[in-house]
């Protein structure tokens, strides 16, 4: 495999996406990935960086706002919390057709009159049977008034109101036995009550028509049946009046619309008033990290209507460029296990409601982890928590996949900003771990939190023995503020991180940055390593040489400052990835 090749763009300062200080306060190294293996990103991740399309970053950890932290999980070890399995439950509900909080594309635009027609609040899944019998209760009474109204039910007196009661499992069994293949729901006596009524009215006052002293309860239910039927209160009910009590089946076809016939399906689901079972289809596709027109159509809206982009930023090219723009090589699928059947790379996936683009997980598929970059989704479909739910599904995805590569076993979450509460929510997904700037050592969230509860910005592994030790410092001193930004949605793993157009060259010129770097060794932005660069592997005008060599070419004032560029450049990658990645001069 070729050698990844890098283009320093040394540090830079910019407006943050997470607080709301305004300025250009949130600071990072940069790095433009010409060509990127997945074992040197993997490596990358594991030193605190980040990509964005082919722009690498990594904030400089004390001179940031909001310092960010790698959080990562294994997923075998992954436990949901409540909150994390209702979102999986209520996406199940969904599905299947109980929770029907639906956007307008799934529904078909109801007639005028439909339009009219009462239908049920089912808003509320926790109360989905109880909303249905409320409902078919109300358009019993209906029924009832328009009974009255047309003379077929005597209106002498007050009639009772509707009940409806669920029918029991054994009952079910018992008419499953007898043959019948429709499913018994709900059911009423109410033709019985009103009957009762008309009868001990007549008896106590002696007055009565002998319409109302004939009327049977199975008369009642007819009646009211035919009623039913004329207003289409089908909702996938078959109403069928039996032994006076009026009856709302449900067939197993109208249960299972997915199974059904295109033809009746479509009628089924024609009319927004009825309130048929419809079930859906979710789909999730995991495909290459290309540019699809339809994912940016979503994106766009996304980032419209959740993040309030201005329109004239959100273009087809800084979507390129964040999202679909990778520098990763693909790996190929192996016979040996070492690769997944994916293969390793960066790859788009989507999840697909009815055939209908709801989501685009943006993700980085590596040799020990799926990397998560970014989520965007339609707002209409809001109410699924899409964000937790993909989340879910991606760690669900690396416990598949060891089986394909055992190597596969943690879960990335992007960074862990513990001074913005918005982002907070990543720490929820446990047993989660953060990356120690300094020495680039896992540790458990559980144990730093009390840390981080004091100061933003901390060396990690020093608090791992939790004997609360003192701090460095530079730590103690640090200034750095907690600011929250309400803006940033879950689910949101990334901002838009892009490089700095004016820092398309580099040049070779003294900075306060240089001369600073000199003594930055063994704070938290820095790794504590030799000074010698003479190994690292540099690109000049096509040919790979070791800067021991190359540096023979280079005058004395530009041998030294080269030398101070190449020092810093080792602190941030360390010095075997220095060694291993091409730092081209080109």
């Amino acid at each position: 495999m070729a050698e990844s090749v890098v283009v320093d763009y040394g540090s830079r300062n910019s407006s943050c996406g997470y607080c709301k200080s305004g300025g250009p306060t949130s600071a990072s190294h940069g790095l433009m990935a010409i060509r990127l293996s997945v074992d040197d990103y993997q490596a990358l991740l594991d030193r605190g960086w980040r990509r964005s399309g082919c722009y690498l970053y990594k904030p400089e950890m004390e001179s940031t706002c909001c310092p960010s932290y790698t959080i990562r999980i294994k997923a075998d070890d992954f436990v949901p919390s409540k909150e994390q399995c209702r979102v999986t439950k209520r996406m199940e509900r969904f599905l299947e057709g109980i929770l029907s909080k639906q956007p307008q594309e799934l529904m078909d635009s109801p007639t005028t009159s439909e339009a009219k027609e009462p239908h049920p609040n089912v808003g509320d899944e926790k109360n989905h049977s109880e909303q249905f019998m409320h409902y078919l209760s109300e358009q019993i009474d209906n029924s009832v008034q328009t009974c009255v109204q047309h003379g077929e039910i005597p209106s002498d007196v007050q009639l009772p109101k509707a009940s409806i009661k669920k029918v029991s499992p054994a009952t079910k069994r018992k008419l499953s036995a007898q043959g019948v293949e429709e499913e018994l729901l709900f059911t009423s006596n109410i033709s019985f009550q009103i009957v009762s009524v008309l009868r001990r009215t007549k008896n106590d006052s002696g007055s009565g028509s002998e319409c109302s002293a004939q009327l049977t309860a199975n008369d009642v239910a007819e009646k009211l049946s035919n009623r039913l039927n004329q207003l289409k209160l089908s909702y996938g009910f078959a109403t069928k009046a039996c032994n006076g009590h009026i009856n709302f089946f449900s067939s197993s076809k109208c249960l299972n619309p997915v199974n059904a016939p295109e033809s009746e399906k479509a009628k089924r689901c024609t009319k927004r008033g009825y309130l048929e079972i419809k079930r859906h289809r979710l789909e999730i596709r995991l495909k290459r990290s290309t540019f699809d027109p339809e994912e940016y159509s979503l994106y766009r809206r996304y980032q419209l209507r959740v993040h309030n982009d201005e329109p004239d930023k959100v273009t087809e090219s800084s979507y390129r460029r964040f999202l679909v723009d990778t520098p990763l090589v693909f790996v190929p699928p192996t016979a040996d296990r070492s690769v997944p059947l994916c293969g390793f790379g960066s790859f788009h996936q989507q999840y697909l409601i009815d055939g209908q683009l709801v989501a685009v997980g943006v993700i980085d598929i590596l040799p020990k982890c799926l990397s998560s970059k970014y989520l965007f989704w339609d707002p209409d479909f809001a109410f699924l928590s899409l964000g937790k739910y993909s989340a879910q599904q991606e760690i669900r995805w690396v416990k598949e996949n060891q089986v394909h590569c055992p190597s596969l076993q943690y879960y990335y979450l992007g960074y862990y900003i513990h001074s913005c509460h918005k982002m907070r929510y990543k720490a929820a997904y446990r047993p989660s771990e953060l990356l120690c700037p300094l020495r680039y050592t896992w540790v458990p969230y559980e144990i730093v939190k009390p840390l981080l509860d004091r100061k933003p910005c901390a060396v990690l592994s020093d608090y791992t023995t939790q004997d609360g030790g003192p701090l460095p410092p530079s730590l103690l001193e640090s200034n750095a503020e907690e600011q929250c930004d309400d803006q940033v949605p879950e689910g949101s793993n990334d901002v838009f991180v892009e490089a700095d157009e004016e820092m398309a060259e580099f040049e070779f010129e003294d900075s306060d940055d240089d001369r600073e770097d000199q003594s930055t060794s063994g704070t938290v932005s820095g790794d504590i390593e030799d000074g010698d660069v003479g190994g690292i592997l540099v690109g000049l005008n096509g040919t790979l040489l070791r800067f021991e060599v190359l540096q023979q070419a280079f005058g004395p004032k530009s041998r030294q400052r080269m030398t101070a560029h190449l020092q810093k450049y080792r602190r941030i990658v360390g010095r075997e990835l220095s060694e291993k990645m091409v730092y081209s001069l080109d």
